[in-house]
């Protein structure tokens, strides 16, 4: 099916806004040892949940973030030594299990804010296209993937560690981890967050591409 695909407008941003809930900070606060947090206002959560981190040395706070968040995914082992290992590394980069990069960059993200730099420094990157099809179809991540990775560089990431996959006709099952989030935003037009690991202003060749995608490319 004939596609056009436009970037609109790409940024890099050090947070994803709205990642993180009332109820998280609830209970991340009464984690941190901070009694009765639901009685306190909406509006003072995060400020509260800050101060009783600072009480906790960074690779402790480390901890109990990654175990909240990630318990379901990781053993204990792998926790603990990740607690660590963040304090150096971009493990939201680097750890091999793509699916989990995008909470551990929003624990690292808070404990980069809470800690004044002591984590690294992550950037995200909120990328805005307008995706046009001949024909009304269901937009996914993985359609987004293919048609987008029209407008990059040979050298970018993306085509280095995926091109034959963004080729194939085969289920591209990484669309799901390397897309974070997929948003419409209108007639035609689309907001997509991801890692500036994956994407990121220098990977674009391309403003605009006209192409097309096999059935089996889009009906996965």
């Amino acid at each position: 099916m004939n596609f056009t695909i436009r970037l609109e407008k790409i940024k890099s941003v050090e947070k994803i806004e709205g990642y993180w809930t009332k109820v998280d900070y609830i209970n991340l606060l009464e984690l941190f040892d901070y009694a009765d947090a639901e009685s306190l206002p909406e509006a003072d959560l995060l400020e509260m949940l800050t101060m009783a981190i600072s009480d906790f040395e960074p690779n402790e706070a480390a901890e109990i973030l990654l175990r909240y968040k990630l318990s379901d995914f990781l053993k204990e082992g792998q926790i603990q030594n990740l607690s660590h290992e963040m304090l150096e590394d971009k493990v939201s980069e680097e750890y091999s299990d793509i699916s989990l990069h995008y909470p551990l960059f929003s624990i690292n993200q808070f404990l980069y804010e809470t800690y004044n730099g002591k984590f690294p420094k992550i950037l995200a990157s909120v990328i805005d296209i307008e995706l046009i099809f001949k024909s009304k179809i269901d937009i996914t991540k993985e359609i987004v993937l293919r048609t987008i990775s029209d407008l990059l560089s040979e050298r970018s990431l993306l085509k280095r560690l995926f091109d034959e996959q963004l080729d194939s006709e085969n289920e591209l099952k990484d669309a799901n981890s390397i897309i974070w989030e997929l948003k419409p935003m209108g007639e035609n037009r689309y907001q997509l967050i991801t890692s500036d690991y994956w994407l990121n202003k220098e990977d674009f060749e391309n403003d605009e591409f006209s192409g097309v995608l096999s059935d089996e490319e889009i009906t996965h």
